[in-house]
């Protein structure tokens, strides 16, 4: 069977009616822009989060920019991000004329490293992002201990893990993303909550920042055509919103099945000699938005070149640390000086096809294919 790394195409076939109808729905309104699907979106996923405000924008970057200029990031802050991500956590920090501080990962949940954010806090540090890479949350309790004590705003880069929880150590549940100041969230089309294009949406219980947001994103303009303050136009689109509210109440059985197929590519590669497979801390829940091994011993590309011969699709989340990029020599930005982790991680990070349409079948060519490949170079 074919085998892809995202099935977009499958996931849609599943839910064709529920987004033929909503989509024909916005057409026959044509309220394209800020139409009613956007609202009763925003509602439903709020309902689902048990957040006060879920603020819907163009996409998760633009999240993310929106929710440092509602705390008033101002040129030369510092923001604390880790090291190994995505570019736009740090890229958002410096399009605004921040400092991105880039702090170490936890090497077995790629989480950032709560000590590392304690090495890196200033009198100049403003916020912390910590991103909940790969469908896991961070320590959210630790980080927000630092935050508590150093009087930081934290912004949650939840663009990979919608839908995952933190249990804290007084029994208490809450959805990643809604646990800092502000959580941040993509819907790009591979997420795990995805559309059929951009979209993004930012969380928070506080009225205030809600308040700040929407003017914000909307042109600076509170009512129309009274311009408060210097804003910039992003809006989630209304079909976008209707594809949205399609997939929302299917959400759970989603995540369920990419935990069984997490669940069944960990049975089968655990044990191979080589291979590492992720793990799933305690006081966290998990959505597999990816699937990431660590391959030991140098094998990793040659792993790949393997699978890919075989008709099976791999990424690399991500080859460069973020201080090893190009464009961070043309912006300033500092590093924990006893990084590890993010250094390491690139050479070695290798993530599997992951979707709610896996098939069992699937997955035993893939990990079949895995383990003759580590047969054959021990």
């Amino acid at each position: 069977m074919s085998v892809r790394m995202v099935d977009l195409y499958g996931q849609y076939e599943e839910l064709k009616a529920e987004i033929d109808a909503g989509m024909r729905s916005v057409i026959t309104e044509s309220a394209f822009i800020n139409g009613p699907a956007v609202g009763a979106f925003a509602r439903e996923l709020s309902d689902y989060l048990g957040v006060r405000h879920t603020l819907p924008c163009g996409n998760g970057t633009d999240a993310l920019i929106l929710a440092l200029m509602a705390i008033g990031l101002a040129p030369g802050d510092e923001v604390i991000v880790p090291a190994f991500t995505y570019a736009a956590t740090a890229e958002a920090v410096a399009l605004l004329g921040g400092v991105p501080v880039m702090a170490d990962v936890n090497p077995a949940t790629f989480g950032i490293d709560p000590e590392s954010i304690r090495r890196l806090v200033s009198p100049r540090t403003r916020a912390i992002i910590p991103v909940h890479l790969f469908g896991q949350p961070c320590d959210m309790e630790e980080i927000l201990r630092i935050a508590g004590t150093h009087g930081l705003r934290v912004i949650e880069d939840n663009a990979q893990s919608l839908g995952s929880e933190v249990i804290f150590s007084d029994g208490t549940r809450r959805f990643a993303g809604t646990i800092g100041d502000i959580g941040c969230t993509s819907f790009f089309p591979t997420k795990v909550l995805g559309c059929f294009g951009d979209g993004g949406a930012l969380f928070t219980d506080d009225d205030r920042l809600a308040e700040r947001i929407r003017c914000l994103a909307s042109h600076g303009q509170s009512t129309r055509y009274l311009h408060e303050t210097v804003g910039f136009n992003s809006r989630l689109d209304t079909l976008q919103a209707a594809v949205l509210r399609a997939k929302l109440p299917r959400l759970d059985e989603h995540i369920a099945r990419r935990r069984a197929a997490a669940q069944r590519y960990t049975r089968r590669l655990e044990h191979v000699a080589g291979v590492e497979v992720p793990a799933e801390a305690p006081g966290r829940t998990h959505v597999w938005g990816q699937y990431t091994l660590k391959i030991a011993d140098g094998k990793r590309d040659g792993l790949r070149r393997r699978l890919e011969a075989a008709g099976i699709p791999t990424m690399i989340y991500y080859p460069l640390p973020l201080f090893g990029q190009p464009a961070a020599q043309h912006m300033p930005c500092l590093c924990d000086s006893r990084m590890q982790a993010a250094r390491l991680l690139p050479e070695c990070v290798l993530s599997l096809p992951m979707h709610p349409c896996l098939t069992a079948e699937q997955q035993e060519t893939i990990t079949d294919e895995i383990e003759r490949y580590f047969h054959d170079n021990p």
